[in-house]
């Protein structure tokens, strides 16, 4: 399975991203387009195979019923900002296009999964002032490079199906360490405050490597449950600055993230959600013995 595309690769290979940088110099009163709002809740949702986004099972109902909170418990989101496991870069970037397209990165599948569009608008206004408002690094904005993958659109679609909330994904510079990651997590925090509802997308344990497609939702390896109920006791307690030591675990960390693009959409969650804030977790249990779908809400 295709997982992952860098825009390093497009300019290797002779392409010419048309991308922007703003200056760090510039000031939060760029962010006029959002709305002073209640604070919008953080959510890390494990999304596992693309597959869970058809048809009627346990976490395409979840998100379902998530979904159905916004309006009710909590306020309707002026714009989703989605950390998705499928954008590795060099350098951060948002998405700044007026139309971002639904990006089917797998392979594998039935048709129906390649027919599946999200067709949200973008937020071009929105995202430029989050670029020019994040002091460091530097977050630039694609014009044209990307869009929606998977991992965004798998659980976004189930969530809010008429897709006229405005998306912006934001990539990960995969070269960089975790603890940069939850640091710009912390950056984002100002914009739940504006109406902006902050996603990440990944899994707590991904080991593509290992799956058994024959196991239940509640067998897996013992170094995922391990590792699972690990990361789980950190949120629990409120420990999320601890989020970004998990290689500090060794082997079980290996074999839970045998490369880690799937942990580190959790850290730049954790890193915006505040201290002692309240939290609750959902699908606490596994795909293929090797994937660990535990999900959290905070706030």
């Amino acid at each position: 399975m295709h997982r992952r595309t860098l825009l390093a690769a497009g300019t290797a290979a002779g392409l010419t991203p048309l991308m922007t940088t703003l200056a760090e110099s510039a000031s939060v009163a760029a962010l006029s387009p959002l709305k002073k709002s209640p604070r919008m809740p953080v959510l890390f949702v494990g999304h596992g195979s693309p597959m869970n986004a058809l048809g009627d099972n346990e976490y395409r109902r979840s998100w379902q019923a998530l979904g159905a909170e916004f309006g009710a418990k909590y306020p309707r989101p002026q714009m989703v900002l989605c950390i998705s496991a499928h954008w590795l870069t060099q350098g951060w970037w948002l998405t700044g296009m007026d139309l971002p397209r639904t990006i089917h990165d797998f392979g594998g599948f039935p048709q129906e999964l390649f027919d599946q569009q999200y067709p949200a608008p973008g937020a071009p206004a929105e995202a430029k002032a989050i670029s020019a408002a994040i002091k460091s690094p530097p977050v630039g904005l694609d014009l044209r490079e990307w869009g929606f993958d998977h991992g965004t659109w798998s659980v976004l679609k189930p969530m809010f199906p008429s897709a006229d909330i405005p998306v912006v994904q934001l990539s990960m510079d995969y070269s960089r360490p975790p603890a940069e990651h939850f640091a710009l997590g912390q950056q984002l925090a100002r914009f739940r405050e504006l109406g902006v509802l902050i996603v990440g997308s990944g899994n707590i344990v991904h080991n593509l490597r290992a799956t058994r497609r024959d196991a239940s939702p509640i067998q897996a390896y013992d170094w995922a449950i391990e590792f699972d109920r690990k990361v789980a006791g950190q949120i629990e307690s409120g420990d999320l600055a601890a989020l970004p030591d998990f290689r500090k675990l060794g082997a079980v960390a290996q074999m839970a993230h045998p490369t880690w693009d799937h942990y580190l959409p959790l850290l730049h969650a954790a890193g915006a959600v505040g201290p002692k804030e309240p939290m609750r977790f959902f699908n606490s249990n596994y795909q293929s013995a090797s994937i660990s779908m535990r999900s959290v809400v905070w706030g």
